[in-house]
């Protein structure tokens, strides 16, 4: 059954079936040709947006991993192709939501490229026609079907199987993109269409030949050949990569965002940068991140599912994933903010500190070697070097809570679960272990023991022992 459009849509707008049922055999993968990812976005997204935008409402024809299809695309309606049976099928799959009037605009799900202006032309020059469209010229026409004409007339469209040597030689080629009278397509063209050997499949080119036959086809091509190119293996997916993702850095550098060697940054579709963030080489940012005015992004740092506020600075190395960095906050370098690391204004996890499921209060400062899981750290205190909230007893997962304006030493091990009080003073070295009351001096740690004159012992005990062991003793 297809999935229901939206009340009056259909009949408001243009609809839009998105051809998403092929199996894509020539990517050798698992997963479902137009499942796979562009710049963090499940390839057939892209085409149900430009439709969208384009002032389309998207139908999608599933087949192959229908299921997973249909969950990459919430809120957008579905309709079953029972089987693979070619393009012309596809459509008569849809038959149920077409439209009585207006236009439908059909599209193949593999052409992420394909920009909403490019289909909103061709909305706006098909009018008075049963079929318009789109034509390109590529260096290498390929298995493309050729576009014959004579003069400006358009006679039809040849397969490159079924082609003349002299139709071979044509470089405009059909895209696959048609505009569509809804009326005729289906009182005239879905009815007329008749299986191919040797498959039994349906051909949409069919549709496109009785237009001609009519005298009612016209066609016309992109300015940019490119955008209507068809993914079909694992080079062209690379290749729309790379288009895209020079899209999306070129939108927002063209709105105040400083990318520098843009060529080596990585800036996913969900993605939100505001003015006069600057992103160093090598950066990755993925997922829903969200990074305010004036920060500042190191090189090669990994952000995922992160919000980085306005001021802050995420030094180069650094990961973050589904972290928040508070204003003028600072990460790194080198630091680790794991899902659910929040740090407040000011805060600063720096050189090999890792962060998760923690919150480190205004002005915060853990600056080297520490791991702070499942704690709460309260403004304005200092985390020692190498210290660790022991956060796991081999069953659960334990909290630690730390005051405000507390003094942590060095080397500091806090067992979970276990809380510190306002303005205490944790002794370097300490194994904490039970509560410390604000204002306390909490030293847990043996008693230093010193044997005067001793250290010439012991060190003729190790040379000793690593010259019996064949060792070079000075090593």
């Amino acid at each position: 059954m297809p999935s229901p459009l939206p009340p009056d849509e259909a009949s408001s707008r243009p609809l839009a079936l998105i051809l998403a049922a092929g199996l894509g055999t020539r990517m050798h993968a698992s997963v479902a040709k137009v499942l796979h990812p562009l710049c963090g976005r499940p390839m057939v997204c892209w085409v149900v947006d430009a439709a969208r935008e384009a002032g389309c409402t998207p139908v999608v024809v599933v087949h192959h991993q229908e299921d997973a299809v249909r969950a990459a695309l919430p809120g957008v309606a579905c309709v079953r192709q029972e089987a693979p049976r070619g393009t012309g099928d596809a459509v008569r799959a849809a038959r149920a939501v077409l439209p009585a009037t207006g236009t439908v605009l059909v599209l193949p799900g593999d052409t992420p490229l394909v920009r909403p202006a490019t289909l909103a032309d061709l909305l706006v020059r098909h009018p008075g026609r049963a079929c318009t469209l789109l034509t390109l010229h590529p260096a290498d026409p390929g298995a493309y079907g050729r576009v014959v004409r004579e003069g400006d007339r358009v006679l039809g469209v040849v397969e490159a199987a079924e082609a003349t040597p002299v139709e071979l030689g044509i470089q405009e080629v059909n895209a696959g993109i048609y505009a569509l009278d809804a009326a005729w397509l289906v009182d005239r063209a879905l009815p007329a269409l008749r299986p191919h050997p040797p498959k039994g499949e349906f051909h949409l080119t069919d549709v496109v030949a009785l237009a001609a036959k009519e005298g009612r086809l016209d066609a016309y091509g992109s300015d940019d050949p490119e955008e209507l190119a068809g993914v079909n293996d694992r080079l062209a997916l690379a290749h729309a990569e790379d288009v895209l993702q020079a899209r999306i850095l070129a939108t927002h550098a063209l709105a105040g965002v400083t990318f520098q060697r843009p060529a080596t940054i990585r800036v996913e579709a969900g993605v939100v940068l505001a003015p006069d963030v600057v992103v160093e080489p090598g950066a990755v940012l993925a997922g829903s991140t969200v990074v305010g005015a004036g920060a500042r992004i190191g090189a090669h740092a990994v952000l995922c599912d992160t919000v980085v506020a306005p001021g802050a600075r995420v030094e180069p190395g650094s990961i973050c994933e589904g972290a928040r960095v508070g204003e003028e906050a600072v990460v790194g370098p080198m630091a680790h903010l794991r899902p659910g690391a929040v740090l407040e204004r000011r805060a600063r996890a720096g050189n090999f500190v890792e962060v998760k499921e923690a919150v480190l209060g205004e002005g915060v400062r853990a600056s080297h070697l520490s791991y702070l899981g499942d704690a709460t750290v309260g403004e304005g205190t200092n985390v020692g070097a190498g210290t660790i909230t022991c956060n796991y007893d081999g069953y659960q997962k334990l909290a630690t809570v730390i005051g405000k304006d507390v003094l942590i030493g060095s080397n500091t091990a806090f067992v979970a679960p276990v809380s510190v009080g306002d303005h205490a003073v944790i002794g370097a070295g300490s194994v904490v272990t039970h509560d410390v009351p604000a204002d306390a001096l909490a030293v847990g740690r043996a008693r230093q023991v010193t044997h005067p004159d001793a250290a010439p012992q012991v060190r003729e005990r190790f040379r000793s022992r690593a010259a019996s062991a064949g060792r070079d003793p000075k090593r």
